[in-house]
């Protein structure tokens, strides 16, 4: 498993992980699997925002920070995955 935190945020990569590219991050109690496409093409997987009924600006933070961080997250996923 990887890990890197940034600004209050936390991201894991666990190793041998399935497809496509994603990092489980964290904010508080808040937890989101961010999948990752191209530094412009960064989302939300459908229904894996822990607890359901987060505030949207917890969420906004961990994809926000992921977008700010994308260099250093996919590297995490190569060399996690390599």
């Amino acid at each position: 498993m990887g890990s890197l935190s940034f600004d209050g945020v936390s991201f894991r990569i666990y190793a041998h992980d399935h497809h496509p590219p994603h990092t489980h991050g964290f904010y508080g109690s808040v937890s989101v699997v961010v999948e990752f496409g191209d530094s412009e093409n960064i989302g939300v997987r459908r229904n894996s925002v822990q607890p359901p009924n987060a505030k949207r600006n917890e969420i906004r933070k961990i994809v926000d920070t992921a977008v700010e961080h994308y260099p250093e997250l996919m590297k995490m996923w190569e060399v996690t995955h390599g």
